[in-house]
C-alpha cells in the first residue's frame, strides 16, 4: 500500500511538473502558431528584399499614423525588442481581452493612439505564459530601442523609464502620462504586463518610451535590427524561421502517430514473445511482486523487457500529450485556483 501511494505521489508531482510546462511552454506554442497564421494571411513585404538587407534611412517630419482604425483581433504592428534576444518577435493586434492576448502575443488599447501618432501606443501582454512576451521586461535599460513595425513604416522608441502600480492606475496609458488630463506633447509608447511574475499578479509593470525615428519599411530595415558581417554586408538580426514545433496547432497528430507505433510494436511483440513475464510467475518461476500501478502496467505489456519499457514509455507520452491538449486547458477554466493565476480562455 505505501508502494502504491509513493507512485501516486511521483503522478502527481509529474503532473504538476507537466502543468508549469503547458503554462509557460505550450501555450506559447500555440501562440507563435498563431501569430504565424495570421502574418501569412496579410501578406506584408519582406524587409529584406532578395536576402540583401540595407539601413532604412530616417525620415524627417511628423511620422504617418498607421493603421488609422482597426477591429478588435486585427493586425495593427509586429514589435521588436532587441534587449529580449536577436530573435525576439511578436504581433500586436488591436483588444487587450484574454483572447486577443493568448492568441496572438501582445494586444494595443483600443482607446490609446495608434503607431506614430501624437500622444501613447499602449500594448499589454503577458509576463509569464502564452510565449511570455515581456517575461524579460525589468531586464530594460535606458535607451533600449523598441520598434514598431506596421504594414509600411518603421517606428523606433526608446526605452525611458518604468514603475510599477495598482491595477486601477490607468492613467499610465492616457496621451500625457505624467500630466492626465493635458493635451499630449510628445509620441511615446507604454508597455503594460503583470507583477509579480510567478504569482498572483496584483500590480502592473509600466514600460515607457519616446519616439526616435520613423522609416520606410520599402527602405530597408532600422540600424537598431542590424548587424555587419566580416564582409561589411548588413543582415537582418531578426531573421529565424518559424520554430518546428509552431507548426503544430494540435497535439492530436502526434498522438495519433504515437498509438499507432504502440500498437504495431504491441502485435509484433505479442507474436513474437507473447507475455513472458506474466508466464514466468503463474509458473512460479519469479515470486509474485508486490502491487504496483506502473508495475501491472509493465507486465501488462507483451515481449522482452526492453519492448515492454517502450511500450510503457509510449503510453506515458500520448497520456502526457492528453493532458497538455486537453487536461491542463480544463483545469485551467474549472479550478479556481488555477483559473485566478493562468489567465487561460478557451479560445
Amino acid at each position: 500500500m505505501l508502494g502504491v501511494f509513493a507512485e501516486l505521489l511521483l503522478t502527481l508531482a509529474a503532473m504538476c511538473g507537466l502543468y508549469i510546462a503547458w503554462q509557460m511552454w505550450w501555450t506559447g506554442v500555440q501562440s507563435e502558431h498563431l501569430q504565424q497564421q495570421q502574418l501569412q494571411s496579410v501578406g506584408w513585404s519582406d524587409p529584406v528584399q532578395g536576402g540583401q538587407a540595407k539601413i532604412a534611412a530616417p525620415q524627417q517630419g511628423d511620422p504617418p499614423v498607421q493603421p488609422q482604425q482597426a477591429a478588435d483581433g486585427d493586425l495593427i504592428a509586429q514589435i521588436y525588442v532587441p534587449r529580449f534576444g536577436d530573435q525576439w518577435r511578436r504581433t500586436v493586434v488591436q483588444g487587450t481581452r484574454a483572447e486577443e492576448l493568448n492568441k496572438h502575443g501582445m494586444g494595443h488599447y483600443p482607446d490609446t493612439q495608434m503607431p506614430g501618432q501624437l500622444g501613447n501606443v499602449a500594448i499589454a501582454g503577458h509576463r509569464n505564459g502564452y510565449g511570455q512576451p515581456l517575461g524579460d521586461v525589468d531586464k530594460l535599460q535606458s535607451g533600449d530601442p523598441i520598434v514598431l513595425r506596421t504594414k509600411d513604416y518603421w517606428y523606433v522608441y526608446r526605452y525611458t523609464t518604468n514603475k510599477i502600480v495598482l491595477p486601477e492606475q490607468v492613467d499610465v496609458i492616457a496621451p500625457n502620462p505624467d500630466h492626465p488630463g493635458q493635451p499630449a506633447t510628445t509620441r511615446m509608447i507604454t508597455l503594460t504586463t503583470c507583477e509579480p511574475k510567478y504569482s498572483t499578479p496584483t500590480h502592473r509593470w509600466i514600460s515607457h518610451g519616446e519616439l526616435a525615428y520613423w522609416a520606410r519599411v520599402s527602405d530597408g530595415i532600422p540600424k537598431e535590427l542590424s548587424s555587419t558581417d566580416g564582409s561589411g554586408a548588413v543582415r537582418f538580426v531578426n531573421n529565424q524561421a518559424q520554430s518546428p514545433m509552431s507548426k503544430l496547432s494540435s497535439l492530436v497528430p502526434v498522438m495519433q502517430v504515437a498509438l499507432l507505433c504502440y500498437l504495431v510494436l504491441f502485435i509484433a511483440a505479442a507474436a513474437a514473445w507473447r507475455w513472458p513475464a506474466r508466464r514466468a510467475i503463474r509458473e512460479g518461476r519469479v515470486h509474485r511482486p508486490a502491487a504496483s500501478i506502473y508495475g501491472s502496467l509493465l507486465r501488462l505489456q507483451p515481449g522482452a523487457a526492453p519492448v515492454r519499457f517502450l511500450l510503457l514509455l509510449i503510453l506515458l507520452v500520448v497520456s502526457a500529450a492528453a493532458l497538455l491538449q486537453w487536461g491542463f486547458p480544463w483545469a485551467a477554466t474549472t479550478i479556481p485556483y488555477l483559473r485566478s493565476i493562468s489567465s487561460f480562455v478557451t479560445v
